[in-house]
């Protein structure tokens, strides 16, 4: 992430050059035209777009925005599925059903506005599960397990996502794919005269878009958003 994050960042400074004034800018808009391939309308029905949102601040309208933001660089009108990964709770906090349901409302009225297809969650344990499928108006229709948890999924939750139709998925991403901190240590290397530490970053959406009948992924990529909190 961080890699892609820093070449990105230092391509689009050395082009803009220094004809913009970034103390003033409370929005940066930084992209690489030809670093993200619009996929063909004619093709569409042929690819499934998929994306793992990974939520920094606790700022749940923030979804919207991401997906938003997908759907345009991707040139598509909806994502086929979306994965919710809400910030990590406070150590010595559990996660609980009101901590999430604040960001699965989010996600369900983008269901319900065609934005998204199927919706997904993250690193749930059976309880919790079962406590959002029952709570749910958009039932989840997967959910992602860490490979660093369990090497085996866990016979009650096996049989709870049977039950109701719900995919368990495997994944080795870490707690937190991008710190505060880290995001603004390649913010001072990439950009010039830029003050990294006013800058918070809010969300982080990794996309892939997968040939369905073949399985392969045709592109892949990051997007992210971060607000500026000037003094």
């Amino acid at each position: 992430v961080r890699d892609c994050i820093q070449k990105t960042l230092t391509e689009w400074s050395s082009k803009i050059g220094q004809d913009q004034n970034q103390e003033t800018l409370e929005v940066l808009e930084c992209t690489v035209a030809q670093a993200i391939e619009k996929i063909n309308p004619e093709e569409r029905d042929e690819l499934k777009v998929s994306a793992k949102l990974f939520i920094v601040g606790s700022n749940s309208s923030s979804i919207r925005d991401a997906v938003d933001l997908a759907c345009s660089a991707l040139g598509v009108a909806q994502l086929d599925s979306v994965i919710i990964a809400p910030p990590p709770v406070e150590d010595g906090t559990n996660l609980s059903l009101e901590y999430l349901q604040p960001y699965w409302k989010e996600v369900e009225n983008l269901v319900q506005n065609k934005k998204i297809v199927a919706i997904g969650t993250s690193d749930l344990d059976k309880t919790l599960l079962e406590q959002l499928y029952l709570w749910a108006q958009v039932k989840p229709s997967s959910n992602q397990v860490n490979l660093a948890s369990c090497c085996v999924m866990p016979p009650d939750l096996t049989a709870f996502a049977k039950e109701c139709d719900i995919q368990l998925l495997t994944h080795n991403d870490p707690k937190e794919l991008l710190c505060e901190a880290s995001f603004q240590e390649v913010l001072q290397e990439s950009i010039q005269n830029v003050k990294a530490n006013e800058w918070i970053p809010l969300w982080l959406l990794r996309y892939s878009v997968i040939v369905k009948s073949r399985g392969i992924i045709k592109s892949k990529g990051y997007i992210i958003q971060a607000k500026r909190n000037a003094s």
